[in-house]
């Protein structure tokens, strides 16, 4: 071969029409080659490859998606460091491509240059998995209405597929795609109602895709739900008495939290000695001046609570007189049940007794008179036809 054409052929053309034109005047014969699909995730490195059939040293150009010669016979023709040249024989020429993006899809060209130009197409495809998704609140929870919450996938290829579930429940959505030219957003909104037990509530989204497998991309959200605070005094144990120290404790409940509850007194002022720290209230040495209804509020953006105390001090002495008396008041109680017990019992047996004597006396009486009857009918001589009477004496 001439030395000048050597160098011709050793130097990349700038363009295909060039190689052709510098091909076809050579007048080489056609070979074949064969081409490789291949699939790839993005960020990922994909291979190549060119099988070459009887390859007796001809011209092998490999080309990208827009017709740029990325080689020229094992010599690059590109200035894109990602490419590189692994493999060149009679049988296999490869390239590698790394950190792959979804601009680098499309038909990679593997020609070779003989009389006429024969190629093969290496289709390379990138798959873009989801990432983990993300949640957006449409519309806040409060309690007694619905929270609107929108889960979204903002890049995938192909579409990921959303899911919500509550308590290992799908819920149902409205679903949406949006296209940004080779990669696709995908989000799935729900509409649920919440009531104050649905504080913190746990739902998640669920992202899966092809290249996930059975994996999925799970997304986990607490449901904030708001409402009105609730307020319980926690009262001090037993009998409050003068010179003691009372400690009332205003438990609240709200969403958001009351950042401050407020002590007051029912138609009159705190005492001096009364102390606030948080939410309890502390008095020292009581005295009967310190009773009253001592009152607890607090309030948040959606309501207002409060929760009241009576506090009643006792006086010792009268404490201790009460107690002593207590068992007089009962054994005078006793002593009044037996006396009334007692009288009715006389009662009972003097008209039981009174009674009985009347009784006796009748029938004395009746025995009598049957024994005259007798007597007047013996001395008579009554005919013994007119009747036959018996009489016990």
């Amino acid at each position: 071969m001439r030395p000048g054409l050597r160098s011709l052929l050793l130097t990349p053309p700038p363009s295909l029409a060039l190689h052709a034109v510098i091909l076809l005047s050579l007048g080489l014969r056609c070979q074949a080659v064969q081409a490789e699909n291949v699939t790839v995730l993005e960020g990922g490195t994909a291979q190549i490859s060119c099988r070459l059939q009887n390859y007796d040293g001809s011209i092998v150009v490999i080309q990208n998606p827009r017709r740029q010669t990325l080689f020229f016979n094992g010599t690059r023709a590109l200035k894109d460091d990602r490419f590189q040249m692994v493999l060149f024989t009679q049988r296999l020429v490869r390239i590698t491509l790394s950190n792959v993006s979804v601009w680098d899809e499309g038909g990679y060209f593997c020609q070779l240059y003989t009389d006429d130009t024969h190629h093969q197409v290496a289709t390379l495809s990138v798959i873009v998995p989801p990432e983990v998704p993300t949640v957006e609140v449409k519309t806040e929870a409060v309690e007694g209405g619905e929270v609107e919450l929108t889960c979204l996938s903002p890049r995938s290829k192909p579409p990921a597929t959303l899911r919500w579930m509550r308590d290992r429940r799908e819920i149902s959505g409205v679903v949406s795609q949006q296209d940004y030219g080779k990669t696709v957003s995908v989000s799935n909104t729900i509409r649920i109602p919440v009531e104050r037990r649905d504080n913190g509530a746990a739902v998640s989204c669920e992202a899966s895709h092809p290249a996930l497998g059975a994996q999925k991309r799970v997304r986990h959200y607490r449901l904030d739900v708001h409402f009105a605070p609730t307020v319980r005094i926690i009262p001090p144990p037993g009998i409050l008495r003068e010179g003691d120290s009372l400690s009332l404790t205003c438990s609240v409940s709200g969403n958001p939290l009351p950042r401050n509850v407020q002590w007051s007194r029912v138609n009159d002022t705190l005492p001096e000695r009364a102390e606030i720290s948080g939410s309890t209230l502390t008095v020292s040495r009581l005295s009967q001046a310190h009773n009253g209804t001592y009152l607890c509020q607090a309030h948040n953006n959606y309501g207002r609570a409060a929760d009241h105390y009576t506090l009643l001090v006792y006086d010792p002495g009268a404490v201790v007189e009460t107690h002593s008396a207590v068992p007089y008041a009962v054994i005078g109680g006793v002593l009044a049940l037996l006396v009334f017990t007692v009288i009715c019992g006389l009662i009972v047996t003097i008209w039981c007794s009174v009674r009985q004597k009347g009784s006796y006396l009748t029938h004395e009486a009746s025995g009598l008179d049957e024994h005259g009857e007798v007597q007047e009918a013996f001395l008579n001589g009554s005919d013994s036809r007119e009747g036959k009477k018996e009489y016990l004496l």
